[in-house]
Order: C-alpha cells, then sequence, then structure tokens
C-alpha cells in the first residue's frame, strides 16, 4: 500500500536535499564548483555530477528503506523463533508460505505496527532483505481471507523487485533534479551582484532542488499506480484471485466508511478523477484494480 512509496520518496527528499546542502557548503566555502569552468557551466560535466549524485541519493534511500519503516511506523518484528500469539505466528506462517510459492529464497521479515488504518506495506533493498508489515487496524478490520490477499499483493511487490526498478526510476529523475536546480540556480545568481552571487545561488539550488523533487514524484507515483497492478495480478496467483477480489473489496468498504479527508490521507486514494491531487496518487482507484482483476 501506500507506505512503502511514501517512505522511498521521504527518505530520497531527505538523503537528496542533504547531499546538495553540504555540496553547496563545500562550494561556497572552497569557491569550486565541479561543473563550473572560467565561470561558465559545463553542460557534460554538470550531468555526470548530477547523475552521480542523483543516483547515490537513490540507493541510499532504498538501503534506508528498511531501517526507515521500522523506525517511522514503530514496527514490532516477529521473529518466528520466539514465542508468538495464534495470531502472530498465523501471520508470519502465511507470510513465509506466498513468499516460498512467490519463489523467494530468503523469506521477508514479518512485521506489525500499531495503527488503527487499515493498511500494510511491503519494503526493503533487495528480495534478500524485505520486510513485510501490516497495521493492527488491518488484522482487526479484515478476515482471513483478505488478509492473505493483501499479504499476497505484498509479497508479489517483493518478488517483482518493484522496489529496485524504483529506485533506477528514481536516479534518473534525481538526476534531472539535480541537473535543472543547478542551471536555474547559476542563472539566479548571476542576476545578483557578485558579492552576493554565492548566496542567492546556494538558496536557489536547494529551492529549486525540492521543488523539482516534489514535481518529480509525479513521475515516480505515475510508475507507481502501473506497478500496482502488477501486483494484484501476482497477489490474486499466489492466494488465488477470489482472496484477492475479496481483499480489494474489504479495503474499499473501510475507504467507504472513513470522510474524504481522511480516505485521501490514509489511502492516498483520490475519488475526483478531475482532481489534479490525483497525480500525487500511489494507487488506481480501487473500483479500477477490481475490475481489471476480475477480467484477468
Amino acid at each position: 500500500m501506500a507506505r512503502r512509496i511514501f517512505f522511498f520518496i521521504l527518505t530520497n527528499i531527505m538523503v537528496l536535499l542533504t547531499i546538495g546542502i553540504v555540496l553547496s557548503l563545500l562550494s561556497v566555502l572552497t569557491g569550486f564548483e565541479w561543473y563550473l569552468a572560467d565561470g561558465q557551466i559545463n553542460l557534460v560535466s554538470l550531468l555526470i555530477f548530477s547523475a552521480v549524485v542523483g543516483f547515490t541519493g537513490a540507493l541510499m534511500s532504498l538501503a534506508m528503506s528498511r531501517w526507515m519503516a521500522k523506525k517511522m511506523m514503530g514496527v514490532r518484528v516477529l521473529d518466528p523463533d520466539q514465542p508468538l500469539s495464534p495470531r502472530e505466528r498465523k501471520i508470519v506462517e502465511k507470510v513465509h508460505r506466498l513468499s516460498r510459492a512467490a519463489g523467494l529464497t530468503h523469506m521477508p521479515e514479518v512485521g506489525i505496527y500499531q495503527s488503527p488504518e487499515v493498511n500494510a506495506f511491503a519494503t526493503g533493498p533487495t528480495k534478500k532483505r524485505s520486510l513485510v508489515a501490516v497495521s493492527t487496524g488491518l488484522l482487526e478490520t479484515m478476515d482471513d481471507e483478505a488478509v492473505e490477499g493483501v499479504l499476497a499483493h505484498e509479497v508479489a511487490h517483493i518478488a517483482n523487485g518493484d522496489m529496485v526498478t524504483m529506485t533506477l526510476l528514481q536516479g534518473v529523475i534525481n538526476t534531472f533534479v539535480v541537473f535543472f536546480s543547478r542551471i536555474i540556480a547559476f542563472a539566479a545568481s548571476r542576476l545578483v551582484k557578485e558579492d552576493l552571487q554565492p548566496i542567492v545561488h546556494f538558496v536557489a539550488i536547494i529551492v529549486f532542488q525540492l521543488l523539482f523533487s516534489i514535481l518529480g514524484s509525479i513521475v515516480v507515483m505515475a510508475y507507481s499506480r502501473h506497478r500496482e497492478f502488477h501486483a494484484d495480478r501476482g497477489g490474486a496467483d499466489l492466494a488465488g484471485k477470489d482472496k484477492m477480489v475479496h481483499a480489494l473489496r474489504c479495503l474499499k468498504a473501510y475507504v467507504n466508511r472513513v470522510d474524504n479527508s481522511q480516505q485521501a490521507l490514509q489511502t492516498l486514494k483520490i475519488n475526483n478523477q478531475r482532481s489534479w491531487f490525483k497525480l500525487f496518487a500511489s494507487h488506481p482507484d480501487l473500483d479500477e484494480r477490481i475490475r481489471r482483476l476480475e477480467a484477468k
């Protein structure tokens, strides 16, 4: 669900901004910029510089994704070798069974976090170091078949390698974010007095890098919506189409019980298809997901 994308994008923006601030401060302090020559931008050097920074930020975000999710959500990892409640052991067994069916050789970590929302997510840097986490709200709201459908969907994300492909896409977007933010910052710095140019250049880089990162997330969200349909089909293959459809219908019933503002925040699903906010939705419309899955 939406948590996987939210944590990845948030971490990416934070990492990219941190790298940008550090490098910009170094350039201000040393008076040296890697992509400038004789006071002019070398576009080839800037593009190489941008790609190194962009992919470094994306890869660092991927590496931190599982740790970040645990810390921010307070996920309690369920160790199958330790005493667990019957409900907890059932969740671990379901995830492991579905993972083996998906061809995974290393079992994901399984965790539960305290939250009334109906949610679950899968994250992690590789298939060998992945995490599937579910909320207590989901376990208390959905029946066993719906829970299995949700877990199958999350395991399918891991088996499909969606976090890795998302990272490669984010690396490309980061490259252009860094590239264009520095071109605009360079142009803006030339509009002020020479003694103010380093400060204007530094501030402009941070502002435009943040702005372009937010705009770039639209592309990531569009890719995420596309991959959700694949994860639905993968979940149907693992748990059975009936359970996957049942899980989506249960989620829809939950969404319909909450008001529109809660719905937008908790599921990032936008009902108003004319709203530009739908560009930032990580998941497609539930009715469309159900329709496509039933037609499978």
